[in-house]
C-alpha cells in the first residue's frame, strides 16, 4: 500500500472496472463484481488487492500470491491459484499500469496564483492554472490551461507552453516552444545557452545561441535533466519522447517522436535520432550522427559513428551488439588462458 501521507487513493473498482480501465478481458465473467481496493506486488497483495504477473522470474510469487485480482497473459493463466480473479492482457505489465493510474490518479492542481509569485503583467495565464510560491514568469510568456507551475520554478520571457502542462519546482525555462500534456520534473534546465564557441589559443570565442527548443506533446523529462537551445536552428524533441533524470541533450540536437533516453546519457550538438531511438544509460553519443530510426543503444554504449536503422550497438565505440558481446568473450577467454600456471 502506497504510503497515504504522499499518496491519495481513489476506488474501489470492480474486476469489471478495473477490465475496462486497463484493456484487459475478464477469464470468468461470474467473478465480475470481485472488488481491489489497492495495488500491491504479488507477493504483498492480499484478497483485495490487484496485482499483476509478467516476468517469468517471478512465478513462485504468482502461483503463491493471495491476490484477490491479477492481470496476466492468457498462457499463465492456468498457474494462477485457486479463487484468483484473472484478467487477461497479451501486454500485463501496460495494462496494469492503466489499472494503477485509475486508483493513484495525478493530484489535480489548485487554481490560482500564490501571492509570493511573480507574474509579469504581460504574461498570459490558462484558466485553470495553478503558480506556487515563489514561481516567476516572464514578459509576453503564454501558460495553457489546467497547467502547474510548482514553487520557485522559472518561465522566462516569451516562452510558449500547451495545456496540461506540469514544471516542477526550481525548473527553469527559456527560449523554448512546449506543447501538450508535457511533465518537466525538478530541476530541469531547458533553453539555456548551447556549448557552441570557436577555439582560439589566444581565447575561445562564444558563438551566439540563437535558436530555440521546440518540445512536442505528451513528452516527459526527468529531474536534472539539461536541453540547450540551438545556436540558429531549434533544438527539437519529438512527440511522446521520455527522457530520464540527469539526461544532457545538446544545442541543435533533433530528436524524433517516442524515443526513450535513459538516465546519464549524453547527446552532443547537432545529432538526430529518428523515431523511438532506445538510449540505454550512460549512453554517449558523439555530434553531427544521424542514429537511425528504431534503433538501441546498450547501456553505456560509446557512439562515433552512424547507427543505422533498427540497428542494435553496445559497447565502445559502439559496434553492432553481437560483435560486441563475442569481442568480450575472447578477450574474457584470452586473459583466463594468460593467467593459468
Amino acid at each position: 500500500m502506497a504510503d497515504p501521507r504522499f499518496f491519495t487513493r481513489a476506488g474501489p473498482f470492480t474486476a469489471a472496472e478495473l477490465a475496462a480501465l486497463s484493456g484487459a478481458r475478464l477469464a470468468d465473467p461470474a467473478r465480475a463484481d470481485t472488488v481491489a481496493v489497492d495495488v500491491a506486488p504479488l507477493d504483498a497483495a492480499g484478497p483485495q488487492s490487484l496485482s499483476f504477473f509478467d516476468n517469468p522470474k517471478y512465478r513462485d510469487r504468482f502461483e503463491a500470491s493471495r491476490a484477490g485480482i491479477c492481470i496476466v497473459h492468457p498462457k499463465h493463466a492456468a498457474r494462477a491459484p485457486a479463487g484468483m480473479t484473472l484478467l487477461l492482457s497479451a501486454a500485463p505489465y501496460k495494462a496494469y499500469a492503466r489499472a494503477a493510474k485509475a486508483f493513484y490518479p495525478p493530484p489535480a492542481a489548485t487554481a490560482g496564483i500564490a501571492p509570493s509569485a511573480i507574474v509579469d503583467p504581460r504574461a498570459r495565464i490558462g484558466a485553470g492554472t495553478a503558480v506556487a510560491a515563489g514561481a516567476v514568469i516572464g514578459a509576453g510568456a503564454s501558460l495553457g490551461q489546467r497547467c502547474r507551475i510548482d514553487a520557485n520554478a522559472v518561465i522566462g520571457p516569451g516562452v510558449q507552453i500547451g495545456d496540461d502542462v506540469a514544471i516542477g519546482a526550481l525548473a527553469s525555462v527559456s527560449h523554448a516552444l512546449i506543447g501538450d500534456r508535457v511533465a518537466i520534473y525538478p530541476g530541469v534546465r531547458i533553453g539555456q545557452d548551447g556549448f557552441g564557441f570557436a577555439p582560439d589559443p589566444s581565447g575561445h570565442v562564444k558563438v551566439p545561441q540563437l535558436g530555440r527548443v521546440v518540445i512536442g506533446n505528451d513528452v516527459e523529462i526527468g529531474a536534472n535533466t539539461t536541453i540547450d537551445r540551438g545556436s540558429g536552428p531549434d533544438t527539437v524533441i519529438g512527440d511522446g519522447c521520455w527522457i530520464d533524470n540527469l539526461v544532457m541533450i545538446g544545442h541543435n540536437v533533433v530528436i524524433g517522436r517516442g524515443c526513450i533516453l535513459v538516465a546519464q546519457t549524453g547527446i552532443s550538438g547537432s545529432t538526430t535520432l529518428g523515431d523511438y531511438v532506445v538510449a540505454g544509460g550512460q549512453v554517449g553519443i558523439a555530434g553531427h550522427l544521424t542514429i537511425g530510426a528504431g534503433a538501441r543503444l546498450a547501456a553505456g554504449a560509446g557512439v562515433i559513428k552512424d547507427v543505422a536503422p533498427g540497428a542494435t550497438v553496445g559497447g565502445y565505440p559502439a559496434i553492432p551488439i553481437r560483435r560486441w558481446h563475442r569481442q568480450t568473450v575472447a578477450l574474457e577467454q584470452l586473459v583466463r588462458k594468460k593467467e593459468r600456471p
